[in-house]
């Protein structure tokens, strides 16, 4: 009976320490689960032609995730769930440096693997009379899902016109619930944060004439002033089909892995995304962004060793833990 009670104590023991630590254990060696985004997000489309593309051409299997998007996937990384995981580039600095949407509570078990492409800060509506951020006061206006960066990036654009979350009718949705809530009528305009053409957007635009918001170049500069990891950036109106160019800002989405990922299999995603970039492209409009000095440009999070290993291979050095 001792023995039996003795046993049971080292079983709820061990299953504790399991729960606690999220999954508890890493993947497999050879086995990882990337953290993408919505179904209808850029994230996930493009990270599923990344892990299918890698899974066939290495020994390293790589599974895309439908996730939150940035903060979830860090999160999601943390606890163990995710070996990989799509960031915004300022939302990774939020977690490593334990600000903003990881106030007092840093995330830095993580490294870069690489950027790859540019994510446009996107203000789609319907409403032709909305015409500037201006005109999003009073409005009601999906400012981004939780557990995502758009939130972040909605409340900076705003405040660079001296607006807040109080000054709208917000409501905090994904991509695709955007696109359904503005299709119905229920708001007036959605943020969407990721690179253009974006899957969720295009749907719309196919059968509605849809309307970006510009941000002039006052407030872009003011808002590059507070908030540097922003850039400036131009949609072209041919990308949905608008009226005219969009003038918005843009920031760098990352690939990121946790540091104990094997050096072997981090240095097989971002080989294959590079060497096979060609074949990348052919099924995805991303692919056309890759860039390798882009990708090696990252400097507030040292690189993961495995990706290191492959930009030195190329004549680049990167930071490393």
């Amino acid at each position: 009976m001792k023995k039996a009670l003795v046993f049971l104590i080292s079983l709820i023991l061990a299953t504790s320490i399991l729960v606690a630590g999220g999954s508890g254990e890493t993947a497999k060696s050879g086995e990882l689960s990337f953290g993408t985004g919505g179904d209808q997000g850029t994230y996930y489309g493009f990270g599923s032609v990344l892990a299918q593309r890698i899974s066939s051409e290495t020994d390293t299997t790589v599974t895309a995730v439908v996730s939150n998007g940035s903060q979830d996937n860090i999160e999601m990384m943390d606890m163990g769930y995710y070996q990989l995981g799509f960031v915004q580039s300022d939302v990774m600095s939020y977690a490593y440096d334990g600000t903003n949407l990881f106030d007092g509570n840093p995330i830095d078990n993580f490294s870069t693997v690489g950027a790859l492409y540019m994510e446009q800060v996107q203000i789609v509506t319907l409403n032709p009379d909305i015409k500037t951020v201006a005109d999003l006061e009073g409005k009601t206006v999906s400012i981004g899902s939780s557990g995502s960066g758009v939130y972040y990036n909605a409340i900076d654009v705003l405040g660079a016109y001296g607006l807040t979350e109080e000054d709208i009718n917000p409501t905090y949705q994904s991509f695709g619930d955007s696109v359904d809530a503005l299709q119905d009528g229920k708001i007036d305009a959605a943020f969407v944060v990721a690179g253009a053409p974006t899957v969720a957007v295009s749907t719309l635009a196919s059968t509605r004439d849809v309307y970006l918001v510009s941000i002039d170049d006052e407030h872009i500069e003011a808002l590059i002033e507070t908030s540097p990891y922003y850039s400036k950036y131009t949609i072209d109106a041919s990308v949905y089909g608008t009226d005219e160019d969009c003038q918005t800002v843009a920031i760098a989405a990352v690939v990121i892995a946790r540091d104990d990922v094997s050096d072997d299999d981090v240095y097989n995603v971002i080989s294959t995304i590079f060497n096979d970039k060609d074949a990348i492209a052919a099924s995805h409009n991303k692919g056309a962004e890759l860039d390798l000095a882009f990708a090696s440009s990252i400097t507030n999070i040292p690189y993961h060793p495995g990706a290191a290993r492959y930009y030195s291979e190329q004549g680049i050095t990167v930071p490393v833990k």
